[in-house]
């Protein structure tokens, strides 16, 4: 072979070898944010990961001249360049926190947890009959703010006659951060206490949506928080406890995931950092508490966009190409480590079916036709829940049951007050307990 054609090759090899060591030394940056769980905004990684290739870089060109020295250095000065990004914030570190919105005043309450949330109130706007007991509701996330969506649908409560309050549960929209250790599920269940507590208007209706179910759940099994109730509406509970969380089984009928146009807008996880960030932690390889990203940054890194699938997941298929807009930039708050935190404190939690046996408090059960939870999480609370006296599975709608489809909202409206004012149902009451089975094997 010529030297001509001897060139070529030896430059494609060096280059190939090149870009071998660059990939290794991302892939062992990588594993050292894993295992210094971030340590210092990911520099202890970074500084190991350049000082090993460093040294190593040295070891390679040791006996050659001194230009060709400088050559081992090139792969390292180029992952050094390539991961430096994952350890430079590039929204504020300090939390942000939505500006106050046009159409409700923003109050914070301090409770007797130590938390500090932001609550709405929506008096009753109906000149007519006012019921007399508050109404609270708990929304979703874990650790989410309120979205619009959801005000807007609270407003037609208050059009019912009632008393709406509704608060964001610590860490979440409005409300103050806490520290990371202290998201719990016990601690949002104590807060839902403090919260009825400093509202001092006697017994509670609570409505408990998605994660906000599980902390009403969680409290109609503990006698001191269900002694604060007046009747609860568990709507698309999430897992109520640990052996809960492990149950994989089936889910509603089809959603929109995967049909609905991808969601537009900014993306944190086309940042470097909080893409590294957000999908370790969701993989588990960082802890909720990682040293990579505080707590407030990625608050204010992670956007709706984020939320990809997640979103429409919570519609039905049928309305794929018409999900409605559930939040502006400006009021879209979401935390996803304290959400993680809290999650994994309901997995790792003991059994709370025994207790929730022995509640006395009326409860109601929402379950959606196109629901993405797990039908056994709704259906434990059934088994389980003894002063569940009505179930309504509401066709047509997914997770978000109340979204300003059709007459979606109104329909919600109906079931919700229809079993707070104890009246007849507008939908059967199915499934029961004994529907169980069959609701899980025909109700895909």
């Amino acid at each position: 072979m010529s030297t001509s054609a001897i060139r070529p090759v030896r430059f494609t090899k060096c280059l190939l070898l090149a870009l071998a060591a660059v990939a290794a030394l991302v892939v062992v940056f990588l594993a050292l944010i894993a295992l210094t769980d971030g340590a210092g905004s990911g520099l202890a990684a970074w500084l190991a990961t350049v000082g090993a290739g460093a040294v190593l870089a040295a070891w390679r060109g040791r006996g050659r001249t001194w230009p060709a020295r400088l050559v081992p250095f090139v792969p390292v000065l180029v992952a050094a360049a390539l991961t430096v990004a994952i350890c430079i914030p590039t929204v504020p570190t300090a939390r942000r926190y939505p500006p106050a919105l046009p159409f409700v005043a923003t109050q914070h309450w301090s409770l007797t947890t130590g938390s500090r949330v932001a609550v709405y109130h929506y008096p009753p706007t109906n000149s007519g009959t006012r019921q007399p007991v508050p109404f609270v509701y708990l929304g979703g996330g874990p650790v989410r703010g309120i979205s619009e969506l959801d005000h807007r649908f609270l407003q037609l409560l208050a059009r019912q006659g009632y008393d709406v309050y509704a608060y964001e549960q610590a860490g979440g929209g409005r409300s103050d951060l806490l520290p990371m250790s202290q998201y719990t599920i016990s601690r949002s269940v104590r807060d839902l206490a403090a919260f009825v507590d400093r509202l001092d208007k006697g017994k509670v209706d609570v409505l408990g949506f998605s994660s906000g179910g599980v902390v009403l759940t969680r409290g109609l099994a503990d006698p001191g928080v269900a002694a604060r109730l007046h009747r609860a509406i568990i709507a698309e509970p999430g897992p109520m406890d640990g052996p809960t969380a492990h149950i994989t089984g089936h889910k509603g009928r089809e959603s929109a995931r995967g049909l609905a146009p991808a969601m537009g807008g900014p993306r944190s996880t086309n940042v470097p950092r909080y893409a590294v960030a957000f999908g370790l932690m969701r993989l588990g390889f960082l802890t909720p508490e990682t040293g990579l990203i505080g707590q407030a940054e990625g608050d204010n890194a992670f956007t709706a966009a984020d939320l990809g699938s997640d979103t429409a997941s919570a519609y039905c298929a049928r309305d794929a190409d018409r999900i409605p807009a559930e939040d502006n930039a400006q009021n879209f708050s979401f935390s996803p480590a304290a959400s993680l935190r809290v999650q994994q404190t309901v997995k790792d939690s003991p059994s709370i079916a025994s207790q929730l046996r022995r509640s006395s408090i009326p409860a109601m059960l929402m379950i959606a036709e196109c629901s993405s939870q797990v039908r056994q999480w709704a259906t434990a609370v059934l088994a389980n829940g003894a002063a569940i006296q009505r179930t309504q599975y509401m066709p047509g709608v997914g997770h978000h049951m109340w979204n300003g489809l059709n007459d979606n909202n109104d329909r919600a409206v109906a079931v919700i007050t229809a079993f707070l004012k104890d009246e007849p149902a507008p939908l059967p009451n199915s499934p029961t307990r004994d529907e169980i089975p069959t609701f899980l094997r025909d109700r895909k």
